[in-house]
């Protein structure tokens, strides 16, 4: 148990206040004896005395450049509780703004004031609102498996939508309402994209540590401009609305998904519900007319939400009053990975209220799907932001140009086409999917053409190479590399828990039935629970003889699963591309099978390696590398000529031969 009055520290946390590798720190751990002694966790995830840690850094000279604010974190994380640590967060903030107003936050510790009011002294020394933001952000990384926030990036789109689809503005400015904001990421976008007079950010939270971030969080950003007001309420937006005759020129909102104890049966009669009352199983339908209710004429709204609220036949006939009232005007299916949950195709949905005086009915929908703007062979990384951008902004700006052309991937669908039993406005239903444009053919073809041409000279070269029946040299094998002290070995593990939601701190986990699929790794894991980490340079190693292969790995940081195994070099006796070469030899790996099948093991320290000098490593090291690339290449123009032989089939099925070809 730590001490009394000890604040914990895991290895994770100190590799970040020192600016290093948590590799670094293990290294340090190992080889200082003076290194502070464990004082609670496991074997596995140790923790540490801040204290203690802290001036073992100081004397030993491993903190440059670090603020003080690298130490007070884990002093916040100490406290206990998300709403703990948040609230004090909160009061901090307050603190370094006003600290002559009282606190309302009754529900604060004493030891979390006076910590507060230490984060504060130490914010007007650093810089208030810097101090601020990294502790509202390691709070937010903390807690990420807690917390569904927007991403800033989507929360930059989803403004700069809205901003195009309204029609007009209020007198006194823009005016923009967020009804379940967490901790202000949409407000704060709006501020940001927002360059004209007069802003107002409106915004409710039923979550008080939530509602008192981003009180803060919006307090820094109306101290930075004039003419900016802001509101947040502590409340449940459904349940009882704080701002009942608010009309905003804006508004914008991250719903909590798929809440079935939502207020169905004491807001039964609500007069919010002018398209119907949203079934119990449909609660994203309520928080879409509370949008509405708060809009001014013209004015727009965008919601981020579940695929299946375009589709269940629950929702249907509010879907289909939308539509007739010209209330939904577009609906964007995002590429997955663009918020949590990260596996899912989220879509945006684009409402207007109806402007003042005579308009005519809209008489179709914009539909855009997005999701071929995924991260080429990534799993669960999210979209390329950019090309994404571009697209939807591109698409949204014709929303009232009834001829406009639209790019490729958008359609507009006429209101008789969805206005029938299933009232279905999901995109991928009216768009058809996979049919690239000409400028993506030609693309293709320009790219399989290279392709072709690096094998044609990857193939000159190879198959001039003088090869003899080998033999003469001798080997060593990996065992002896380790007794020597040329190369170490860690065997991977399996770790306790996994990320079922990727966050920038966690580490990819790469696994045996990852390396059968497409050697792209399905699930990721915290930095504390990783076990064997390989970094860039290190040799891996699939232990197992269906998916024995070995590679220098390049790139960040990626944990590795069982049977699989980091060795890593001593690079002044050798060469770590010369030793994956002589590792993935096929016989190299069925020598040392433990049993004849395809599902026996490896034992990596019985795999053979060439024993040269180092100089002599390079060639060999060469010519492995360009193996690699013909292996790459090979791959990569089979699935492209594959891809390419069924989309110019699909043209040619459907006529689209041009006469004379």
């Amino acid at each position: 148990m730590p001490a009394a009055g000890a604040v914990p520290v895991s290895l994770a946390e100190i590799a970040r206040i020192a600016g290093v590798g948590r590799a670094a720190v293990s290294n340090w751990r190992r080889r200082h004896d003076s290194f502070p002694s464990r004082i609670g966790g496991t074997d596995v995830s140790p923790q540490f005395s801040l204290s203690e840690v802290e001036q073992w850094l100081r004397d030993n000279g491993k903190l440059h450049d670090v603020t003080g604010r690298e130490f007070l974190w884990p002093r916040f994380e100490a406290l206990g509780s998300r709403d703990a640590s948040g609230l004090a967060v909160a009061e901090a903030a307050r603190r370094m703004r006003s600290p002559r107003k009282r606190s309302t936050l009754a529900e604060l510790s004493d030891g979390a004031r006076d910590l507060a009011g230490e984060a504060a002294r130490l914010g007007r020394i650093e810089g208030p609102r810097e101090t601020f933001e990294f502790l509202l952000q390691r709070w937010l990384d903390t807690h990420v498996r807690q917390l569904s926030t927007t991403p800033a990036q989507l929360a930059s789109l989803m403004v700069r939508i809205a901003l195009g689809a309204r029609l007009g503005q209020g007198a006194g400015g823009l005016t923009v309402f967020d009804p379940a904001c967490g901790t202000g990421h949409l407000p704060v976008a709006a501020a940001q994209e927002y360059t004209g007079p007069g802003l107002t950010l409106v915004g409710c939270e039923r979550d008080p540590a939530l509602a008192a971030l981003a009180t803060a969080r919006l307090g820094f950003v109306a101290e930075g401009r004039t003419g900016v007001r802001t509101e947040i309420a502590t409340a449940d937006a459904l349940r009882a609305d704080p701002f009942a005759g608010l009309r905003a020129d804006i508004a914008l909102c991250n719903p909590p998904f798929n809440e079935r104890d939502w207020g169905y049966e004491e807001l039964a009669t609500d007069q919010r519900w002018a398209h119907g009352l949203p079934p119990r199983t449909e609660p994203e339908l309520a928080w879409v007319q509370h949008l509405l209710t708060h809009l001014r004429p013209g004015g727009a709204a965008v919601a981020v939400l579940p695929p299946a609220v375009a589709s269940r036949r629950a929702g249907r006939r509010i879907r289909g009053s939308l539509l007739r009232t010209g209330m939904l005007r577009a609906v964007v299916a995002l590429p997955p990975g663009c918020a949590q949950p990260h596996s899912v195709s989220l879509q945006l949905w684009v409402l207007r209220a109806a402007p003042d005086g005579p308009a005519s009915t809209a008489q179709n929908v914009l539909l855009l799907d997005a999701n071929r703007l995924a991260k080429s062979g990534a799993r669960e990384q999210g979209p390329e932001w950019g090309p994404l951008t571009d697209f939807v902004l591109s698409a949204v700006s014709q929303l009232d140009v009834p001829e406009g052309e639209l790019p490729d991937g958008a359609v507009r669908v006429p209101l008789l086409d969805l206005l029938d039993d299933d009232v279905d406005v999901t995109p991928g239903r009216h768009i058809s999917a996979g049919a690239p444009s000409g400028v993506e053919l030609a693309a293709s073809w320009t790219e399989l053409t290279g392709a072709l041409g690096q094998l044609t000279a990857l193939t000159q070269h190879l198959s001039k190479l003088s090869l003899s029946a080998g033999g003469a040299r001798t080997t060593v094998t990996v065992g002896d590399l380790v007794k020597a002290g040329a190369l170490t070995l860690r065997a991977g593990q399996q770790p306790a828990a996994t990320t079922a939601s990727p966050h920038e701190t966690d580490l990819a986990l790469l696994t045996v039935p990852d390396l059968l699929r497409d050697g792209t790794p399905g699930t990721r894991v915290a930095p504390e629970a990783a076990g064997t980490v390989a970094e860039e340079g290190d040799v891996v190693v699939a232990g197992v003889v269906r998916a024995f292969r070995a590679w220098v790995h390049e790139g960040p940081p990626m944990a590795l699963g069982p049977q699989l195994y980091a060795l890593r070099v001593e690079p002044a006796r050798l060469n770590a591309h010369f030793l994956a070469g002589c590792l993935r030899a096929p016989s190299n790996g069925r020598q040392a099978g433990t049993h004849a099948s395809s599902s026996s093991r490896v034992d990596i320290r019985r795999l053979h390696v060439l024993q040269l000098p180092l100089e002599e490593q390079a060639g060999y090291a060469e010519v492995f590398r360009r193996l690699t690339s013909f292996r790459h290449l090979l791959r990569g123009a089979d699935v492209l000529g594959e891809q390419l032989a069924d989309d110019i089939s699909d043209r040619l099925a459907a006529g689209g031969l041009t006469a004379g070809r």
